[in-house]
């Protein structure tokens, strides 16, 4: 198959699956997911994606029927019944099915939906550009939720500008990207955000934080504002597909520049141990 989707034990190409209107997810986004990348069909960092998915169920009282392990299974599975072993999956729980109400029966279990197709991560060799949007998503954005909304719009108005992302900041605070997160350095150092409600904690910035860690490259994880993001030596913005990106631009000027020997060490690093980490057999 060239892609797949399953939903609670149904398979098939993507463009032949349906879902249930009663699923709560058409009404409300109400739902988690969680996404990475395989290739010769081992898939990397699983057990960390996972990990984060059943947090992300468990803050918001999703009540899922099956085991880590038995997730584990099934998406490695479904991945070998693809053409490709190099995929993009993604993996969603909804709260379940109901007619529409906004409260929710108690014994509610969760529909498990999975999407999967050919996709190879980001080159990491090109500069990217950023624009920057006022922050005015809701205090939940530690859970990866199916809320994509704010996200979703702040992407596309940064593809109608010529950018490749959008960061988000609450006044003078920088806080993340539409769908990635942001670092800096300044004098050798990492800059990142606090895990706290105004970010999703990516799996790509923990493995961020852990190389620099490896490489004696100091962290300091703190707030950090528009003044420095713009002054910073660099710029880092990460996700499970894009490892490793270097900005060049934000809103049309330049940034960053004085520091990419760092970068370029970071990146050769973390492709390294990307490629480690989904070679051999499964």
């Amino acid at each position: 198959m060239i892609n797949l989707g399953y939903y609670n034990g149904r398979y098939g190409a993507l463009e032949e699956m349906s879902v249930p209107m009663t699923d709560r997810v058409c009404f409300f986004g109400d739902g988690v997911y969680d996404a990475t990348y395989s290739r010769n069909y081992n898939i990397f960092a699983l057990d960390e994606h996972i990990d984060r998915f059943f947090k992300s169920a468990a803050l918001l009282d999703i009540k899922l029927d099956f085991g880590k392990e038995n997730l584990a299974k099934l998406l490695k599975d479904l991945a070998r019944k693809c053409d490709s072993g190099n995929l993009f999956i993604c993996w969603q729980a909804t709260r379940g099915s109901a007619i529409r109400n906004h409260s929710y029966p108690e014994d509610m279990t969760a529909n498990l939906w999975v999407v999967i197709k050919p996709c190879e991560i980001v080159d990491m060799s090109s500069k990217i550009s950023l624009i920057t949007i006022e922050d005015t998503r809701f205090f939940h954005c530690n859970i990866k939720t199916l809320n994509l909304i704010p996200s979703v719009m702040a992407a596309q108005k940064a593809q109608r500008a010529g950018a490749h992302e959008a960061v988000f900041h609450r006044g003078d605070r920088v806080t993340e990207c539409a769908h990635s997160n942001i670092h800096i350095l300044k004098d050798g150092r990492l800059i990142t955000p606090p895990a706290d409600e105004y970010i999703l904690a990516g799996v790509a910035r923990a493995h961020l934080i852990s190389m620099c860690e490896a490489m004696n490259i100091g962290v300091e994880i703190r707030p950090f504002t528009l003044s420095e993001l713009t002054q910073a030596d660099e710029i880092i913005v990460t996700s499970s597909g894009s490892l490793c990106l270097r900005v060049g631009s934000i809103d049309g000027r330049s940034v960053g520049g004085r520091d990419g020997a760092t970068v370029e060490m970071l990146q050769n690093a973390l492709l390294d141990e990307f490629i480690a980490g989904t070679d051999g057999s499964v």
